[in-house]
């Protein structure tokens, strides 16, 4: 691919709700290969982080070390990690007033109304309050993207996603299988995520703690593991699978939460060159990507701040973490150790 079609299609995966680096993967897999091309250029850039945080479930699992101090560490390494990751998307995503207050607004309402489907209206709220707002919109498309898909097979694919949202409740709650649950709580985790891989955390909390799948515990330390591994961020869905139910729940759950990614960039492909240059499109997008943020603050302060910032000490680590990340440029994957480490510390004194 030349830089310009890279480019665009960079722009139509951050359009899109799911894991826009595995969704751009799937894309150059597309065009250089077909569909199967884009399965195995998938399966290359997530095997890695799957794995390891597979075996790190399992050592979780048999040492039974949820408790230990490195792990309270790992926690508020995700504390200082989601704080950056807030302050970086913050500074793109709400430049103005208007955007700040849709941010603000939406962090109140998913910590103040904490349903299964809150995030969901949220964004839809923040998407027709941002066609209002920037209905004129400048387009900001350039080169089209030449791909060899159909648009009867990209209409089935869209029509299977929105399908599968409809129907995997309905079974969930026709047939009493733990799969089928499983399936549906990652799915659909995977198919309402807007503005990249942390948002998806606030979902996940949702669907695997109240059920009981996994402890609030044992979730924070996943989540801090996953920081420091390589790959997407949404293979964090492996490590909950292992939890939940073994190395079948990871494959389940794995392939529940990337299948989303999947049929939506096939389905959206013939469609994009038409879309990205609709200022509609495009004011509505600038009212969900500043909901994002607010749904992100919202995942700050619950779970992670309240059950990782217990104590001055907690905070002070934190701070540091979050200096070294935003100021001095460290790599995640090294705040990641130095919180372990630290925690670790702490736990001896």
């Amino acid at each position: 691919m030349d830089e310009r079609s890279y480019a665009e299609l960079v722009a139509l995966c951050q359009f899109l709700p799911g894991p826009a680096s595995s969704q751009v993967g799937i894309g150059v897999g597309i065009v250089r290969a077909g569909l199967a091309g884009g399965f195995i250029a998938w399966l290359g850039f997530t095997l890695p982080s799957v794995v390891a945080l597979i075996c790190f479930a399992l050592l979780l699992q048999g040492f039974d070390i949820a408790n230990a101090g490195w792990i309270h560490g790992l926690k508020i390494a995700a504390v200082a990690i989601v704080a950056q990751a807030i302050l970086g998307m913050g500074q793109k995503l709400t430049p103005d007033r208007d955007r700040v207050t849709i941010a603000v607004a939406a962090a109140t309402v998913a910590l103040l109304w904490p349903a299964a489907y809150t995030q969901v209206l949220i964004i839809f709220a923040a998407g027709l309050l941002g066609l209002w707002l920037y209905k004129k919109s400048p387009d900001r498309g350039g080169q089209n993207i030449h791909i060899a898909i159909g648009k009867p097979l990209a209409i089935g694919c869209l029509v299977l996603f929105f399908g599968l949202l409809v129907a995997l409740p309905l079974m969930r709650q026709t047939w009493d299988l733990e799969w089928i649950a499983l399936f549906d709580s990652f799915y659909r985790s995977g198919a309402l995520v807007f503005g990249g891989g942390h948002v998806v955390l606030p979902l996940l909390e949702r669907e695997v703690v109240p059920a009981g799948w996994v402890s609030q515990e044992d979730f924070l330390a996943g989540y801090g593991a996953t920081q420091a591994v390589p790959g997407p961020l949404f293979t964090f869905a492996a490590y909950l699978g292992v939890m939940a139910g073994g190395i079948g729940g990871a494959v389940v759950a794995t392939a529940a939460v990337f299948l989303p990614a999947f049929l939506l960039v096939v389905g959206a492909l013939p469609f994009w060159n038409g879309l990205r240059s609709n200022p509609r499109v495009q004011g509505a997008l600038t009212g969900m990507n500043a909901a994002v943020v607010g749904i992100l603050l919202a995942a700050l302060y619950d779970p992670l701040w309240t059950t990782a910032i217990l104590t001055p000490m907690d905070f002070a680590l934190a701070s540091s973490l979050f200096i070294m990340l935003a100021y001095w440029r460290f790599a995640p994957w090294v705040v990641v150790l130095a919180g372990a480490f630290c925690g670790m510390l702490m736990g001896y004194a």
